[in-house]
């Protein structure tokens, strides 16, 4: 048995290094050939040297650390501390942790707001072999006393980008503070901003750097495209696009409100749907994760606390229904399509005013996002829309191209450019 199991990995992860139990398990779960960073990665860490890993999101970065972590806790006999931006993030860590580590016993604690101390301190006291936690709580349990790391051995600091995004720079110090100083530490990002830079300086022994793709590198197999649409027309343009895509769809706004209106409205339609924020409960959050995930939910509407926090296999598509703040975010956002492999599909709403953001993302991604022709709509009253011609972004010369309508058009959302269509 154990033969045709390395006969099946030969190519995938066999020979990086993992032990015959993990290799076995990995099998068990699927894991047949390793990504980019999984396959860079694992090596080094199982060493036990420090490591930079730069890498997109929807890549396999826990498996990239989770294997070295499980192994070497084997070895060198102490806990592991896995440090996450969002709850989301850590309980889908903590899940992938556990299936990874069925086999050898291994035993997690999680320590994230939302779920009551007094739990969590009971998870501690069975002295779990890693800790996998958020910043905030990380500090609540060190500032009570309910935590020590003088047993951490390994240190990993996954989504720093994201981390340092919020405002959690100050915690990360004060965690690698409580660290002790014979310790691997391993960071992974999906960008490289020069907040790592200094942590890898400071709190890191001669870091490995592995750079998997350039920043704003998009998933490959994910198609975009991106309607020039009114505010007015937008909720319209959804309905359309939900009939016209069927599949598990995750729609992104800028804000709580705006995500609890939306799924309001989509309810409304006759698709279920529900919304993840911060303003819903940890407890509300997981169901309508969990019922995403499970299909009692076609339609998962979420601000940027989730654009990292959801790892879902088979979501087909992505809908900016609201153009993220940060060109960084719409990457990320993307992301949630087309993982393991599979093809996905984004679709960004951008209003007529909206040409500096858009040029902000193609700048950042490298591409020119495809206009499309805003569909008939024809259940409800066209209140019109902008046609449009565009410039290459990094074309020196005044080469307008055609987006859809009037080609004397020259201008992003001109007022004048426009052609009202009844």
């Amino acid at each position: 048995m154990r033969q045709n199991i390395h006969e099946n990995v030969r190519t995938g992860f066999y020979g990086l290094g993992i032990a015959p139990t993990l290799l076995e398990t990995l099998e068990k779960l699927n894991f047949k050939i390793p990504t980019p960073i999984q396959e860079q990665a694992i090596p080094v860490a199982i060493q036990g040297k420090d490591l930079v890993g730069i890498a997109q999101t929807g890549t396999g970065k826990t498996i990239a650390f989770g294997v070295p972590m499980i192994q070497r806790l084997a070895q060198v006999k102490g806990q592991g501390l896995v440090v996450l931006p969002t709850r989301e993030l850590a309980l889908q860590v903590d899940e992938v942790l556990r299936n990874v580590g069925q086999d050898v016993g291994l035993r997690t604690a999680v320590l994230i707001g939302g779920i009551s101390i007094g739990v969590q301190i009971r998870a501690l006291s069975k002295n779990p072999h890693i800790i996998i936690a958020t910043p905030g709580r990380v500090i609540d349990h060190l500032n009570q006393k309910n935590i020590r790391f003088d047993n951490v051995r390994i240190a990993v600091i996954d989504e720093a980008d994201r981390m340092f995004d919020m405002g959690f720079l100050p915690q990360i110090k004060k965690i690698f503070q409580a660290l002790p100083k014979d310790r691997q530490t391993m960071l992974f990002s999906a960008t490289m901003p020069s907040e790592i830079m200094t942590i890898a300086s400071v709190h890191m022994k001669l870091p490995v750097q592995l750079e998997i793709a350039p920043t704003g590198t998009t998933v490959e197999r994910v198609t975009q495209e991106l309607f020039i649409v009114n505010k007015d027309d937008k909720i319209r343009l959804l309905e359309a696009l939900l009939e016209k895509y069927p599949g598990p769809t995750l729609v992104f706004t800028r804000t709580k409100y705006g995500a609890k209106r939306i799924t309001q409205k989509i309810v409304s339609f006759g698709i279920a749907a529900s919304e993840i924020h911060s303003n819903r409960s940890l407890g509300q959050r997981r169901e309508a994760l969990d019922g995403f995930k499970s299909g009692k939910y076609r339609v998962l509407v979420a601000t940027d606390i989730a654009s990292r926090g959801i790892d879902v296999i088979g979501i087909e598509l992505v809908i900016n229904y609201d153009l993220p703040s940060t060109s960084d975010d719409y990457v990320h956002r993307i992301g949630r399509t087309a993982r393991a492999g599979a093809g996905g599909h984004a679709i960004s709403f951008a209003m007529p005013n909206q040409e500096r953001e858009v040029r902000a993302i193609e700048h950042l991604i490298r591409k020119i996002l495809p206009v499309s022709k805003l569909p008939e709509l024809s259940k409800f009253p066209v209140s019109g829309f902008i046609e449009l011609s565009r410039q290459r972004p990094y074309s020196k010369k005044k080469n307008p191209r055609r987006g859809f309508g009037n080609s004397r058009n020259r201008g992003y959302g001109h007022r004048r450019a426009g052609k009202i269509r009844q």
